[in-house]
């Protein structure tokens, strides 16, 4: 998978058009465009068609217009990628009263990210070491640190546990998405491709010479109903790191 780097365009046209303080279109410009709506068509030919499918040309076709109309509103599209991000971004609901205290608000932020990967699988194309500077991404990050806030942790360790939930939802969403895809990039449902391995599974599945995989590959399987479920790996990790930030908390409340 390849992976999209975002900042890539020129700062201060990028910041610019994030944070709309230079909107000054020309006479030349069409009425009907906008920024917004461009970024829409963006994060639609996206959604449809995969990263690698974004281009200003294609996105110029899904609006109906001359690909140079789009420059009037978009210095490119490493400055158009920005906007896109920053405002699916945005998309994330940031409830003020959410029920179970920190855990709780956890929660709640680990399911809205897990839902909006399902939403842009291509995010998670998307390198995070360089966040996007713009009003939504910021808006998000100190909304998921009011979730610790608070509660006992040092700056540092609050940004540590943001970024130990995003992460982990981060791993389990790719999961999710490539089994959905599976299908599609294969030519094969799951039952077609277990039925095509099936006459090669005794050798993987022998309990005398692999014991331990074959007992636990039964169990899982039958649980499961699959080989692998993302929703169970996200359900069952999420518990788990939650607990591991709980005992965190509990040691700094006894320090």
């Amino acid at each position: 998978m390849t992976v999209e780097y975002p900042g890539k365009g020129d700062p201060a046209r990028s910041l610019a058009l994030l944070w709309r303080t230079s909107e000054r279109v020309s006479r030349k410009g069409k009425p009907e465009l906008s920024v917004d709506r461009i970024v829409r068509a963006a994060i639609e030919v996206a959604d449809a068609e995969g990263l690698q499918a974004l281009s200003m040309r294609r996105v110029a076709e899904r609006l109906g217009v001359g690909t140079m109309s789009l420059y009037t509103y978009v210095p490119g599209k490493p400055e158009l990628f920005d906007v896109m991000l920053d405002t699916v971004y945005g998309e994330t609901a940031r409830p003020e009263d959410v029920p179970g205290g920190w855990r709780g608000r956890l929660e709640q932020i680990a399911r809205e990210n897990w839902a909006l990967y399902l939403r842009h699988p291509w995010l998670l194309q998307v390198a995070g070491s360089r966040p996007v500077l713009g009003p939504n991404v910021t808006a998000k990050y100190d909304y998921e640190l009011r979730a610790v806030d608070g509660i006992g942790l040092t700056d540092l360790e609050m940004d540590s546990v943001i970024t130990l939930i995003t992460g982990f939802v981060h791993g389990t969403a790719r999961g999710a998405v490539e089994a959905a895809q599976a299908e599609s990039q294969t030519g094969m449902t799951d039952q077609q491709w277990w039925a095509a391995h099936a006459p090669f599974l005794s050798r993987i599945s022998d309990a005398d010479r692999f014991p331990t995989a074959a007992r636990v590959g039964q169990a899982a399987g039958e649980a499961l109903n699959a080989a692998y479920s993302p929703e169970h790996a996200f359900e069952f990790g999420l518990r788990r790191v939650l607990d591991g930030i709980e005992v965190l908390v509990r040691d700094r409340a006894e320090t």
